[in-house]
C-alpha cells in the first residue's frame, strides 16, 4: 500500500532512469513544462518502444490490491470456525484412543469427522474464489479502451497499457482512465462526481494554477474514474494505476476492517454454546458413571472415555458448517441470476434482515436516461410517450387528444432547434439505444425523432459554426446554412429565463409575433409549473442570420432578437419495476429511503411518484451539516428523502440508522461512497456506473444498477435465512434426540435390559460410529435439501427479523427439545422391546437391539425433516413442493439399508439384517414425531389466531 505522502505521479519528475525529485504538481506548471518533464511530444505522443519501456517501469494502469494470502493460507483460514475446531478435537480424541488400544477397530469416527471438515473447507475455499472471480468479471463492464497518440498516429489501446507521457484524446462520453494534464480543450466539461462528489459537470481549461488547489478545483486536470460530459480535449497522462488520485483513495481504504455479518456472529455464538454444552454434558456424565459404576481396569476407563466421545459426536451437528456453506453458495448463484453479485458469502442473509434500503436516485430508482416529457409552446402543450433513448413513442395533447396543425408546427420547430443546437447522438448497440454525449442533449435528439424529424432536417441545416455553452451565458447556439430558405439560421437552447430575455418574438403557428409582457409572464408561469413536476426545463429559439454577420458571430452579438419557440420539460423517469419494488419493500416492512445528490424538488417528486414518501419533504446536505447527531437521529426517523447530499453525509445517515438499531443497506457508486458502504450492514455498489473502489468496499454489486434487484435480493436473503433455520431446527433436534438417547440409555441400561445383553461394564445403546453415520450421511442429504426449499409466498409480507434475534430463537429451542425428547423415548422403547428383560420383554441379541434402535433413530429423523420446514405450518402443506427433499430421504434410506445388509458394512458398524416386520415396528414408532408435532402445531395455530382476532377487535373498538 502506498502511504499518503508518497509520490503519486510521474510529473514533473524526469522520466529518465535516474529520475529527480518532484518540485511542483503538474496543474501548477505550464503545458510546455509538463511535456518536458515527461519527455513527450504533444503532437506525436510516445513511440511504441518508449511506451513499452514505461509500461515495464511503471506497471500496468490498474488498481492493485494488497497481496492476497497464499492458497494454503486461504485454505487454512477455513478452519477458524468454533464448530470446526470442536470437530477436529473430537477426531483427535477418537484417534488417540485408537492409538492407545491398537487392538480396537479402526476409528471410523475420526476418519469421518476429518473427512467432513476437509470437505467443508474445500467448499468454502472454492466459493470464496468464485465470488472473487465474479467481481473481477464485473470490472470488465467498465471502459477497456482509450484513444492515444502513438508515434503521431491515433490508436485505441487497453486502458491497462496507458503510461505516464501518453497523449490522451478525449471526446464526449469517454471515460478517463488515468490522471492527466490538459493541453487542449474545446468546451470540455468533465463529470467528477465519482471522485469529488461534485454532481454537476466541471468546466476544464489548460491554464496553469498559481497556487495549490483542492482536487475539485484543478480545472486543468482530468482524473481516472471520471468521464467527459461534453466537448473534447487532449491531455498528457501524469499518473497511472495506484499513483492516481483514485488509487490513493483505494490504498487508504484498505486499512478499514470489514464488519462480521449477523450470521457469522450467530454461528460463532451457537458454536460456543454447543462446545460448552458438549464439554459440560460429557464431563457430568463421565463423572456420574465413575461415581456410580465400579470401574475396574484401564479398559473399563477407556470405555467411559469412548462414551464421552460418543456423547460429543451425538451433540455436535457435524454437517452444519458444510451445509450452511452449500446453502449460501446456492443462494449466491440464484442472486447472480437476478443480477445481484455477492462478494462475501456469509453476507447473503444480512439482506434478509434489512430494515432500511437507502438508495441513490439516478440509475437505481430511475432509468438514468433523460427523457422529454412535455413541450409547451404558444398554442398549448404536448406530451411524449416512451422512456429512455429508444426513438419510439407517440406525441399527443395532455388529455390524449390529437395534436392540431398549428401546435404541431410549433413543437416541431422547437424540437428541431434543440436537436440542431446539440452535440449528442443516439445509436443502437445490440438492440439497446444509447447516447454518446450529454444525456440532456440526447433526450432532445430522441424527442425530435419521436416527433418525426429525421435525416432531412440534418441535411437541410448544415452546421457552420458553434457558440459553445458557457456558465455565464447559460446558452448554447449553433449556426447552420439553411439549404431551403437560406442563407443562415441560428438555433439556441438554454435556461428559459435567459433565452426569454433575449427574445423579442414568439412563434405562433408558422408566424412570428411580438412577445408581449403578458406572454412573458405566462411563459414564466408555465416554466414554474414544469419545474414543480420535477422536470428540468430548457427553452429553444432561433433567428435568421444574414451572411454579413456570420464572420463576427459571438454570444453577445448573435444571441439576440430571438424568436422564442417553446419550453421543453425533461426528466430522468422512474423505473416501472422500481415502483413495484418499492411497494413490495414496504409490504415487507422495509423502509425505502432516497439519498441523492439531485435537487430537493426533483428528488421529492420522484420519491412521491415511486411511493417512497407521501409528502414532498426533503432534507438537504446543507441542513444535515448544521444538525447534531441527536437532531439527525430524529430526522432520519421521519424523513425518507435526502437531497443534495455529499458522500460524507451518507456516512452520517448510515450511522444514524445504526444508532436506531436498524439494519441498513446502502447503495453507492463513487470513490467517496466507500466509507458509507463499509459502515452499512450491507454495502451495495453499482456494477455499471460504480467505480472499482466502491465495488471493493461493498458486500454486493448490482449488475444492472436497479433498485428492483435489491428487493429481489432481499427476498432471496429472507428465503435463505428461513432455510438455514429449517435445517438448524432439523439438525439440532436430531442431535438432541441422539444425546438424550445415549444419556438415558446408559442411565436406564439395567431397566431396559441393555446391561444384561452386554458383556459387563458400560454398554452403549448406540455405537459412536452409528451416531456419526446418522449425522454425516443419513442426516446430511435431507438437511442440504431443506436448504433449497422454495420461497415462502408470505416471505415478503412479514416484517424484517429483529437485529438482535438469533438464528435459533427461544421458541425454536422449545420445539427442538420437544422433538428430541420424543425421538429419545421412542428409540429407547424400541431398544427395550428388542432385548430380553426390561419393561418390554424381547428376545434379540445386543447387535440386533442396537440395529433396531439405529434404524428407529434414523427414521425418526427422516420423519422429522418434514416437521422442520415450519414451527407453525402443517408438514402436509406443500408436502411435495421440494422434490429434492424426497430424493434426499430416498437416498438416506438406501444408505441405511446398505449399512444393515452389506456384509463389510455390517462388520464396520456392528449391525445385523432385520426383517420387514422390524422395519414396520421402527417406522411406526418413528412416525410418532410427525403426529405429535402436528397436534402441537394445530394448537399453536389456534392460539395465534385467537391472539390476532383479539388484536383486530381492539383496533376496531379504538376506531
Amino acid at each position: 500500500m502506498m502511504p499518503r505522502n508518497a509520490e503519486r505521479t510521474a510529473a514533473p519528475e524526469k522520466v529518465s532512469e535516474a529520475g529527480s525529485a518532484r518540485k511542483e504538481e503538474p496543474y501548477r506548471q505550464s503545458v510546455g513544462q509538463v511535456a518536458a518533464a515527461l519527455e513527450t511530444d504533444t503532437e506525436q505522443g510516445l513511440s511504441a518502444e518508449e511506451a513499452a519501456r514505461r509500461l515495464s517501469r511503471f506497471g500496468r494502469n490498474e488498481l492493485t490490491e494488497e497481496k492476497p494470502p497464499s492458497r494454503w493460507r486461504r485454505f487454512l483460514s477455513q478452519f477458524k470456525d468454533v464448530l470446526v475446531l470442536l470437530l477436529i478435537a473430537a477426531a483427535l480424541i477418537s484417534g488417540l484412543l485408537w492409538l492407545v488400544e491398537p487392538d480396537t477397530q479402526l476409528p471410523y469416527e475420526a476418519i469421518a469427522i476429518l473427512a467432513i471438515v476437509f470437505l467443508n473447507a474445500a467448499i468454502g475455499y472454492l466459493q470464496e474464489a468464485r465470488a472473487s472471480e465474479a467481481v473481477t468479471a464485473l470490472r470488465q463492464m467498465t471502459a477497456v479502451q482509450s484513444t492515444v497518440l502513438r508515434g503521431g498516429e491515433q490508436r485505441e489501446i487497453a486502458i491497462a497499457e496507458l503510461v505516464p507521457g501518453d497523449v490522451l484524446l478525449l471526446e464526449e462520453g469517454d471515460a478517463v482512465s488515468a490522471d492527466a494534464r490538459l493541453i487542449e480543450t474545446a468546451s470540455l466539461r468533465a463529470i467528477e462526481a465519482a471522485l469529488t462528489g461534485e454532481s454537476q459537470p466541471v468546466a476544464k481549461d489548460t491554464e496553469p494554477l498559481a497556487r495549490a488547489a483542492a482536487l475539485g478545483d484543478r480545472s486543468n486536470m482530468v482524473f481516472s474514474g471520471t468521464s467527459v460530459a461534453r466537448g473534447r480535449g487532449r491531455a498528457i497522462v501524469t499518473a497511472t494505476g495506484m499513483r492516481t488520485e483514485m488509487g490513493r483513495i483505494a490504498g487508504l481504504l484498505k486499512v478499514t476492517r470489514d464488519q462480521r455479518t449477523p450470521l457469522q456472529r450467530e454461528l460463532d455464538r451457537v458454536g460456543r454454546l454447543l462446545g460448552a454444552a458438549v464439554v459440560a454434558i460429557a464431563t457430568v456424565i463421565i463423572a456420574m458413571i465413575l461415581l456410580i459404576e465400579e470401574i475396574d481396569g484401564l479398559t473399563a476407563l477407556f470405555d467411559v472415555l469412548i462414551f464421552g466421545v460418543a456423547i460429543a459426536v451425538a451433540a455436535v451437528p457435524e454437517g452444519l458448517p458444510a451445509i450452511i456453506t452449500a446453502v449460501l453458495a446456492v443462494g449466491v448463484q440464484r442472486m447472480a441470476v437476478r443480477n445481484a453479485v455477492i462478494r462475501h458469502l456469509s453476507a447473503v442473509e444480512t439482506l434478509g434482515s434489512a430494515d432500511v434500503i437507502a438508495s441513490d436516485k439516478t440509475g437505481t430508482l430511475t432509468r438514468n436516461e433523460m427523457t422529454v416529457r412535455r413541450v409547451v409552446t404558444a398554442s398549448g402543450a404536448v406530451e411524449f410517450e416512451g422512456t429512455g433513448y429508444a426513438p419510439q413513442g407517440a406525441m399527443h395533447r395532455p388529455g390524449g387528444e390529437a395534436v392540431e396543425a398549428a401546435l404541431k408546427e410549433e413543437v416541431l420547430l422547437a424540437l428541431a432547434a434543440g436537436a440542431r443546437a446539440n452535440n449528442a447522438r443516439i445509436e443502437e448497440v445490440e438492440g439497446r439505444w444509447t447516447v454518446k454525449g450529454d444525456p440532456t442533449e440526447g433526450a432532445l435528439v430522441v424527442a425530435a425523432c419521436k416527433a418525426g424529424l429525421g435525416k432531412e432536417v440534418a441535411d437541410r441545416f448544415e452546421r457552420v459554426h458553434e457558440l459553445p455553452f458557457s456558465s455565464e451565458r447559460k446558452l448554447m447556439s449553433t449556426i447552420h446554412e439553411d439549404g431551403d430558405a437560406g442563407p443562415f439560421r441560428l438555433f439556441t437552447k438554454g435556461a428559459p429565463e435567459v433565452l426569454l430575455s433575449r427574445s423579442t418574438q414568439e412563434l405562433v403557428g408558422s408566424e412570428p409575433r411580438p412577445l408581449t409582457e403578458e406572454r412573458r409572464s405566462q411563459i414564466q408561469t408555465a416554466n414554474e409549473e414544469l419545474a414543480g413536476q420535477a422536470l428540468r426545463t430548457l427553452a429553444t429559439g432561433y433567428r435568421s442570420l444574414p451572411s454579413g454577420q456570420l464572420g463576427g458571430a459571438d454570444g453577445r452579438s448573435a444571441e439576440r432578437d430571438l424568436i422564442f419557440l417553446g419550453l421543453i420539460g425533461i426528466m430522468d423517469p422512474p423505473r416501472e419495476e422500481a415502483r413495484r419494488a418499492v411497494a413490495r419493500a414496504r409490504s415487507a416492512g422495509i423502509r425505502p429511503v432516497m439519498v441523492t445528490g439531485d435537487h430537493p424538488r426533483t428528488a421529492a417528486v420522484i420519491a412521491r411518484e415511486l411511493g417512497i414518501t407521501e409528502d414532498e419533504r426533503a432534507v438537504t446536505g446543507t441542513e444535515l451539516e448544521t444538525m447534531s447527531d441527536e437532531d439527525l437521529d430524529r430526522v432520519v426517523a421521519e424523513t425518507s428523502v435526502f437531497a443534495r447530499v455529499d458522500p460524507e453525509h451518507k456516512l452520517r445517515i448510515v450511522e444514524a440508522f445504526g444508532r436506531a438499531g436498524l439494519t441498513v443497506a446502502m447503495t453507492g457508486d463513487g470513490v467517496n461512497d466507500a466509507p458509507a458502504l463499509k459502515a452499512s450492514d450491507i454495502g451495495i455498489a453499482m456494477g455499471i456506473t460504480g467505480t472499482d473502489v466502491s465495488k471493493e468496499a461493498s458486500d454486493m454489486v448490482l449488475a444492472d444498477d436497479n433498485f428492483a434487484t435489491i428487493v429481489a435480493a432481499v427476498e432471496e436473503g429472507r428465503t435463505i435465512f428461513a432455510n438455514i433455520r429449517k435445517f438448524m431446527r432439523y439438525l439440532l433436534s436430531s442431535n438432541i434426540g441422539e444425546v438424550m438417547t445415549m444419556f438415558f440409555g446408559v442411565l436406564l441400561a439395567e431397566a431396559i435390559g441393555l446391561r444384561a445383553a452386554g458383556s459387563g461394564g458400560i454398554v452403549l445403546p448406540l455405537l459412536a460410529t452409528q451416531i456419526l453415520w446418522i449425522n454425516l450421511v443419513t442426516d446430511g442429504a435431507p438437511a442440504l435439501a431443506l436448504g433449497g426449499d422454495p420461497a415462502d409466498p408470505d416471505a415478503m409480507r412479514r416484517p424484517p427479523r429483529p437485529r438482535d434475534e438469533g438464528v435459533v430463537t427461544p421458541r425454536m429451542w422449545i420445539g427442538i427439545a420437544f422433538v428430541g425428547a420424543i425421538m429419545a423415548a421412542g428409540t429407547i422403547l424400541v431398544l427395550d422391546a428388542s432385548l430380553p428383560g426390561g419393561f418390554i420383554d424381547g428376545s434379540g441379541t445386543l447387535a440386533y437391539g442396537r440395529t433396531m434402535a439405529f434404524t428407529t433413530l434414523m427414521l425418526f429423523q427422516l420423519f422429522n425433516v418434514f416437521n422442520a420446514r415450519s414451527d407453525e405450518q402443517s408438514a402436509f402443506v406443500g408436502l411435495f413442493a421440494n422434490r429434492w427433499l424426497w430424493a434426499a430421504v430416498g437416498l438416506s434410506l438406501a444408505l441405511h439399508a446398505a449399512v444393515i445388509y452389506a456384509p463389510f458394512l455390517q462388520a464396520a458398524f456392528s449391525t445385523v439384517a432385520i426383517g420387514i416386520g422390524d422395519w414396520a415396528l421402527c417406522a411406526a414408532a418413528a412416525s410418532s414425531v410427525l403426529w405429535l408435532r402436528e397436534i402441537e402445531k394445530f394448537f399453536t395455530r389456534r392460539l395465534a389466531g385467537r391472539h390476532r382476532r383479539r388484536a383486530d377487535d381492539g383496533m376496531a373498538d379504538a376506531y
